[in-house]
């Protein structure tokens, strides 16, 4: 196959570049139709609606939705069978994930004012959520570790799974992840009638305070829909990987790592950013060698002929400038002095420095999150982590002294926004 390859000195490349990253929205106005009508259904009909949409895309027939439940004894045992090596891999992940994620936990703090007025934040757990795994063209025990490790560390004391199962076909890993991590309960439902069911409650799934995780189309709109009722971590696009090489790392080793996100599916982008001609024909080499032999070809082909390309650049100063215009999801900086680049991004959800640190680490076992802003949305918003499932409660406690100053600063600003009960209010309490 050909890969699409541009060149920031040519005339057309700004109009050809804007047409690489643009976000193909075709189709999504009938998904979120489809969609809010099935949240809509699962709200008013509750379980009859889950068990009606479970039997028409995930081809089970269940009595009822306790019968699609997975027991804590279920998710157990599957780790407990789990292939020796599966396990070991397994378990060096999730420890590396708890590390991580530990260094995030926020605390509650407290200042003291000299007349005794004790201001503070209280940081307290979500009681809580329900996490999304997907279950169609791939299953994700590593969606699993990532989710629910650092809802536990932040103190979560329910976590909610539910993973779709088509044809009724649980994947062990994914049960086995879900028992290491602290998955309280489990269903095997999803698509947007999962999210639905976890947002507004069921007789037999319990609502949720927020939603993570991952999910197609439909699960994404779905979220979407449900924001507001309960929180949601973010709408996860296609996946995107951006290279920045000095053209002194192996091209195999690149064309490698722009196949591990283009093989997730074919809306997913992977660019390669060197000012490197003669590396780029060799990474193109790499590619067309390397493809025939990928399980998941199709897949990939069709990824780097939609959304993929190979971009000369006039020096790495640019290569770092297009980089923060696309606010990648993972971007590698494969080149000597990788820190000394690293300083002038701004914008990607998570960075991998130097040549041995490929994207596919941090997918699993790095310890950092994988799930991570994606179509640009790296320029506000940040990786999963413990944050998510904390929130901050500010706590005033004012003295009689400090009511004295206070009451006066609010009395006069309350009086000039003709808002005379505050007014009154503060001024209540200073002493007459």
């Amino acid at each position: 196959m050909k890969v699409r390859m541009l060149d920031t000195r040519d005339a057309d490349f700004d109009a050809a570049f804007a047409q690489l990253v643009a976000v193909d929205t075709a189709g999504d106005r009938q998904i979120e139709r489809a969609a809010c009508a099935i949240v809509d259904d699962v709200k008013a009909h509750g379980d009859a609606a889950v068990l009606e949409y479970t039997r028409r895309f995930d081809r089970v027939d269940a009595p009822s939705v306790a019968a699609l439940e997975i027991g804590a004894g279920e998710m157990r045992g599957a780790l407990e069978a789990l292939a020796l090596e599966d396990r070991a891999a397994l378990e060096a992940a999730a420890r590396r994930i708890q590390i991580f994620h530990e260094k995030q936990r926020g605390e509650s703090w407290e200042i003291v004012e000299e007349d005794g007025t004790a201001l503070g934040q209280r940081v307290t757990p979500l009681d809580r959520v329900g996490l999304y795994v997907p279950g169609g063209k791939a299953a994700y025990p590593s969606s699993v570790l990532m989710n629910a490790i650092p809802a536990r560390v932040a103190g979560v004391r329910e976590i909610v799974m539910v993973v779709p199962t088509p044809g009724g076909e649980k994947n062990p890993l994914v049960l086995a992840a879900a028992s290491l991590a602290g998955v309280t309960r489990a269903f095997a439902i999803g698509g947007a009638q999962a999210v639905a069911a976890l947002a507004y409650g069921t007789a037999t799934v319990p609502a949720v305070d927020k939603i993570v995780g991952p999910g197609n189309a439909y699960v994404a709109a779905a979220k979407r829909r449900v924001f507001g009722v309960v929180g949601i971590d973010m709408i996860a696009g296609p996946s995107e990987i951006l290279i920045v090489c000095d053209g002194k790392t192996d091209p195999d080793w690149i064309a490698m790592d722009l196949f591990s996100q283009a093989e997730h599916d074919e809306l997913a982008q992977a660019i390669l950013l060197t000012p490197d001609g003669s590396f780029i024909e060799a990474v193109a080499a790499s590619i067309a060698r390397l493809l025939p032999a990928q399980p998941r070809r199709a897949i990939i082909e069709a990824s780097l002929a939609r959304r993929g390309a190979l971009i000369r650049t006039r020096d790495l100063d640019e290569a770092c400038a297009i980089a923060n215009r696309i606010a990648p999801e993972h971007l590698e900086i494969s080149t000597e002095e990788p820190e000394r680049w690293a300083e002038k991004i701004r914008h990607a959800g998570a960075i991998f420095l130097g040549r041995y640190s490929s994207e596919a680490l941090g997918d699993y076992c790095a310890g950092p999150n994988h799930v991570l802003p994606t179509a640009r949305t790296a320029r506000f918003s940040s990786p999963l982590g413990v944050y998510d499932f904390q929130k901050r409660t500010s706590v005033i406690h004012v003295s009689r002294a400090g009511a004295q100053t206070l009451g006066r600063i609010a009395e006069r600003l309350a009086t000039g926004e003709q808002l005379p009960a505050h007014a009154q209010s503060a001024a209540y309490r200073i002493d007459k």
